[in-house]
């Protein structure tokens, strides 16, 4: 069997132990049995770290039932290779040659030294992050709950946070903590973190480890660290401005609140989109142009190596160095002063081709067995499951059982990836040593 093949089986097995589980009478608030297509929707939704749910989880699932989802979510969000091998470096195994190769291309790394190292920081970076988040998160909820359920609260979001899942015990989601600057700062924190990717963080641990030691040798950071920040924080300064100028106006989101809330929400609406799902505005009320902004930035997503989706912003910022490079007349394509290779830019194409068919295809299939929604609101649940965002305008729970399993289906291939799971589908790409002749052709 394919490493591929692998990775995509894994997770289909995870969704299935989650389904089985969240199918039982104890996870289901009025102790009876859950339906096949909730149970399915939901341990789906949460292995593949979306969010979007039929049901309410805060009132439809009991303890144990919300315990699994945010223990699915945990799952989704580290990947199935690295909780396998953080198992296996429990129980004191080594690794064999297909776990190491497993492991290098589930984590996307240059090579397959130090993959026990990479695991452990992994895991101790995921609970660094969560347990603060906890911490941060108590003095919000403690206060209105109690410590027991105040407690859950905080785990439970903080969790579902990090690894960009969306799923939140409230009705309204977090729209009753959108004037929260502790909630909105901590929640958006786990967010920004969580999907930036390990190594990112990693290099940012160095390099202020350096600062303190004033050591003579700083970090250099990487051209993923600096492509990853640098995009991350235009997308978020733009979203930002975007939201604020087009939502201002109108009194059902930002409107009707004041300029500090404005901001806050603003700069929570400019976060979730990749790929979080939390919501602190009613994204039903939202105009056309602000739900066809989030789409676009939700398609785009997080980064490589973290817990998000999306089409990831390398791959952006490879696709418009290519442009701004054919634009300037020029043959290499670069990046900070590094030539981006031209295997690079081919799998950022194959990526971009391959979500924009996904999305065009389950587009049309849920217009087809769901022709009474508008347009936007199937684009907008399409690309909110194929980017692994969560983020709905209401129509989840309402939609057909076909349309349910295409979004089904549509956040699995988000999750695992279009290139793995073609992959796994066709085999292994094997170079060839065959050149044919080139022939000019009419582009543009």
């Amino acid at each position: 069997m394919t490493v591929a093949r692998t990775i995509c089986l894994g997770f289909l097995a995870v969704i299935a132990v989650g389904t089985i589980l969240l199918m039982m009478p104890f996870s289901t608030s009025d102790g009876t049995w859950n339906n096949l297509i909730v149970a399915l929707f939901t341990s789906t939704s949460a292995v593949c770290v979306t969010g979007l749910s039929v049901v309410d989880p805060g009132t439809y699932f009991s303890f144990w039932g919300q315990l699994f989802i945010a223990l699915l979510a945990q799952i989704g969000g580290l990947g199935y290779m690295t909780t396998t091998t953080f198992l296996i470096l429990l129980i004191g195994r080594k690794f064999d040659m297909r776990q190491k190769i497993a492991i290098q291309q589930a984590l996307d790394r240059p090579g397959m030294s130090g993959s026990s190292q990479v695991i452990r920081s992994i895991i101790a970076t995921t609970l660094i992050f969560e347990i603060t988040g906890v911490f941060l998160l108590l003095p919000a909820f403690v206060p209105e709950y109690g410590w027991s359920k105040g407690l859950w609260l905080a785990i439970f979001h903080s969790i579902n946070a990090w690894n960009n899942a969306g799923f939140s015990l409230f009705k309204d989601n977090l729209i009753g903590y959108q004037s929260s600057f502790l909630v909105v700062f901590t929640i958006t924190m786990l967010i920004i973190f969580g999907g930036i990717g390990y190594q990112v963080i990693l290099e940012m641990y160095l390099w202020l480890r350096d600062r303190i030691h004033k050591k003579t040798q700083h970090q250099v950071f990487t051209l993923d660290f600096k492509v990853a920040t640098s995009t991350t924080i235009i997308l978020l300064v733009i979203g930002i401005i975007a939201f604020f100028c087009i939502e201002i106006r109108n009194p059902e989101t930002f409107g009707s609140l004041n300029f500090r809330d404005q901001i806050l929400v603003a700069w929570f609406q400019s976060v979730t989109p990749r790929t979080a799902g939390f919501n602190t505005i009613d994204i039903s009320k939202m105009t056309t142009a602000g739900l066809f902004i989030t789409i676009a930035l939700m398609f785009i997503g997080a980064s490589p190596g973290g817990t998000g989706g999306g089409m990831k912003t390398t791959t952006l910022r490879v696709l418009t160095s290519c442009t701004k490079t054919i634009l300037r007349g020029k043959e290499e394509v670069l990046l900070y002063d590094r030539k981006i290779a031209i295997t690079l830019i081919l799998k950022a194409v194959g990526v971009l081709v391959g979500s924009v068919a996904t999305v065009i295809f389950a587009t049309i299939l849920i217009s087809l067995t769901d022709p009474t929604l508008d347009f936007i609101q199937i684009l907008f649940e399409v690309v909110s499951a194929f980017a692994t965002v969560g983020l709905s305008t209401g129509i989840t729970a309402s939609i057909s059982t076909a349309a349910k399993l295409i979004l089904i289906i549509t956040m699995y291939v988000g999750r695992v990836g279009v290139l793995l799971l073609m992959s796994a589908v066709l085999g292994d790409p094997r170079p060839t040593r065959i050149h044919y002749p080139e022939e000019n052709l009419l582009v543009g």
